[in-house]
């Protein structure tokens, strides 16, 4: 696999490509604007390489690369200087971000003078750099379990703890009764492990064991465990006091700052709107949606003076780095697990908003000043993916001209030649008002003709010659546009200038 298939595969890990069938859009694989990308022009770029997969999840890459490039080549196009693309939501993440740092810096005041004498004391109650070697017998419990299985999963681990405890070998229990088969081969060997490395009823039941002992039935989100300590290094105090001294420097400065939140939030009285984890869920399939602006401005947490809107949550989304697996995450999560996220985006607004009356706000100037960087940095980008300067004729229409340099730059990209250059959040900018469309229907032609391409050519002369006679190769005529296809990968966003969100408000490490 070369850097080029690889690189394409992460983008495909995180473009969750909305496509629809559109019968009225024959031989076609994307729309944008005046642009169209064909099934004829998608089957030339990928028949010829063998080292990238013919699916669906590859070509839907390139199509929304083809989309990203030819937005870009267009916005290029018809200014030079970018000043319609609308970059400052992008650079006043960042600033918010260093606005919340700025104010926990003036208003948390902790007391972070600890003598040794209380340092050793805490590193003995904590033991931080504890390594522990555990063995475990695991008991799942089945599917959708009745509490009558449960009851039943749990006797006999109960009844097989008596056995080790009354000296049964541990390891042979655990071979012939242990469901995790990745350790019960070895005896139950879970290996060396810290803290944190290990699901928390897990480790605080090891923690509280004495090499040799062998713990009460624990459950954890895997089924019941018994766990049998067989080691514990504890580092000398000497050895970690300094970056101990740190951690709970850190520890104090977390503390204080939940205090504060806290406080906001007991002014601000948040409550989380009926439908806000629909909402949330319904933003995550497709980050995206272009969405009006009522929609946009729909509160999912209102409080005293504010909200957090669908608008905000979906900039937020459109900004990690990590958008598909977060996206995934959102979809899969729990409706608790969605409340407390709300509520921790809500924190992050009432601290902005404190900074803002602390006067920490930054000054337009510096706004503006970000904001000609950061085009600076795209138009950089347009230079190195070849949309900068079109090679058009005279009298020619600007749309061909796009077209062609889009293309080469594809070509080049899928034959190794130029590096994949994501335009990540930015995308969803270059997007706004696009409306793109991809299409189900060309996106499978496009599949099943290079799959005819290569299978002719490892036939052989003797085997089918040439691409099958389903090749779509019109261009399309104008019909009803699909939903809206998604940005590219935000693995770029540094090129691009792209800013992580936030940390979580409360208890992240000071800095």
């Amino acid at each position: 696999m070369n850097n080029t298939w690889r690189a394409l595969a992460a983008v495909v890990m995180i473009v969750p490509a909305a496509c629809k069938s559109a019968p009225d859009n024959a031989g076609v694989v994307a729309r944008v604007g005046d642009h169209t990308f064909t099934v004829d022009q998608a089957v030339k770029l990928l028949e010829d390489q063998e080292n990238i997969p013919d699916r669906a999840d590859v070509v839907k890459a390139v199509a929304n690369f083809w989309t990203d490039y030819t937005l870009l080549a267009d916005e290029v196009a018809k200014d030079s200087t970018l000043k319609d693309i609308d970059l400052e939501p992008l650079v006043r993440q960042q600033l918010d971000q260093q606005m919340i740092f700025d104010l926990r810096d003036s208003v948390i005041q902790v007391d972070t003078a600890i003598s040794d004498a209380e340092l050793k004391t805490l590193y003995e109650q904590q033991a931080p750099g504890v390594r522990i070697t555990a063995s475990h017998i695991l008991f799942s419990f089945p599917d959708q379990a009745t509490q009558a299985q449960r009851d039943s999963v749990r006797k006999l681990a109960e009844s097989v703890r008596k056995r080790a405890v009354a000296g049964e070998d541990f390891a042979t229990l655990a071979r012939e009764y242990s469901q995790d088969k990745g350790t019960a081969a070895k005896g139950g060997e879970l290996g060396s492990f810290g803290r944190g490395d290990l699901a928390p009823p897990l480790e605080k039941a090891a923690l509280a064991l004495e090499p040799g002992q062998i713990s009460d039935v624990v459950e954890s989100p895997y089924g019941l465990h018994i766990i049998r300590l067989e080691s514990k290094t504890v580092p000398k105090f000497e050895e970690m006091r300094d970056s101990f001294r740190i951690r709970v420097q850190n520890q104090r400065y977390a503390k204080a700052e939940s205090t504060y939140v806290a406080g906001l939030e007991a002014k601000a009285q948040p409550e989380v709107a009926d439908d806000a984890v629909a909402l949330v869920k319904e933003i995550a399939k497709d980050p995206a949606v272009t969405l009006s602006r009522r929609a946009a401005g729909r509160p999912l947490v209102s409080y005293e003076g504010g909200a957090v809107t669908v608008g905000e949550f979906q900039l937020l989304l459109q900004s990690r780095s990590d958008q598909q697996q977060f996206s995934q995450s959102v979809q899969q999560a729990t409706d608790q697990q969605i409340d407390d996220f709300l509520r921790n985006l809500t924190q992050r607004d009432l601290l902005v908003a404190e900074a803002k009356k602390a006067g920490l706000e930054p000054p337009q100037a510096r706004v503006d000043s970000l904001v000609q960087s950061l085009r600076g940095q795209l138009l950089r980008v347009a230079g190195v993916i070849g949309v900068r300067q079109l090679d058009r004729a005279p009298g020619e229409a600007l749309a061909p001209a796009v077209d062609r340099a889009v293309l080469q730059s594809l070509q080049d990209i899928l034959t190794g030649t130029k590096e994949v250059v994501p335009l990540g959040q930015i995308a969803f900018q270059l997007r706004a008002g696009a409306s793109p469309s991809i299409f189900d229907a060309g996106v499978n032609q496009v599949v099943a003709e290079v799959g005819k391409v290569r299978a002719a050519r490892r036939a052989g002369p003797s085997g089918p010659g040439g691409r099958g006679a389903g090749a779509g190769g019109t261009t399309g005529t104008t019909g009803t546009t699909g939903t809206t296809g998604t940005a590219g990968s935000t693995g770029a966003a540094a090129a691009t200038g792209g800013a992580e969100p936030p940390p979580k408000p409360a208890g992240g490490r000071h800095r």
